[in-house]
C-alpha cells in the first residue's frame, strides 16, 4: 500500500497513515533496540478506510538498526 497507494484485498484508495511512535516504557508502535526510547526503531501503518486491512512499515534508514540487532 505504501508503495502502490492502493490496498492489495480491495484495491481501495482511501489509506490512513498511522505514524509510528515511541513513548515510555517501550509504549507506541515500535521496536526497541536499547534500553531507551531514543534507541527504538519507529514502525508505520498503512490502513485502508474501506476494509481495515493494514500493513506496517520500517524506514529504510532503519534496516541496518535493525539487522545489527536482531542478526
Amino acid at each position: 500500500m505504501k508503495n502502490t497507494g492502493k490496498c492489495p484485498k480491495c484495491g481501495g484508495t482511501d489509506l490512513i497513515l498511522v505514524p509510528g511512535t515511541k513513548g515510555a516504557y517501550g509504549a507506541g508502535n515500535n521496536i526497541q533496540l536499547g534500553m531507551t526510547i531514543w534507541s527504538a526503531v519507529l514502525v508505520n501503518r498503512y490502513v485502508c478506510a474501506n476494509c481495515g486491512y493494514s500493513e506496517e512499515w520500517i524506514d529504510q534508514k532503519d534496516l541496518e538498526k535493525l539487522k545489527e540487532r536482531f542478526r
